[in-house]
């Protein structure tokens, strides 16, 4: 039987690398936070600025068999499921921060 989900959060840290001009990011997602079926995912140093970190944790869970193929928007999925989705991004980060993700 599988796990229902009752929230998703996604923390991502943003790294700028000012002598290519490139953003990065890399993150960690938790579903259902502080119950005893929470599982965490971590999606490692990658290209990306802006919200980008949000589509990613929705691959992310795809690929793990959270969220169904269908969906091809995270907040669609939380919507039509009552799901909470938490996101936050903290930005100007060192590259070393990312990496120890």
């Amino acid at each position: 039987m599988k796990t229902k989900i009752k929230t998703i959060d996604i923390s991502a840290l943003e790294w700028f690398d000012k002598v290519n001009g490139n953003s990065y990011f890399a993150g960690v997602i938790t579903v259902n936070y502080g119950m005893p079926t929470e599982k965490t995912f971590k999606m490692p140093f990658q290209y990306g600025y802006g919200d980008y970190y949000r589509h990613a944790a929705l691959e992310t869970l795809k690929k793990e068999g959270i969220i169904p193929e269908k969906y091809g928007q995270l907040w669609q999925y939380c919507s039509e499921n009552k799901v909470i989705c938490r996101s936050s991004l903290r930005e100007n980060c060192k590259q070393k921060e990312l990496k120890n993700i």
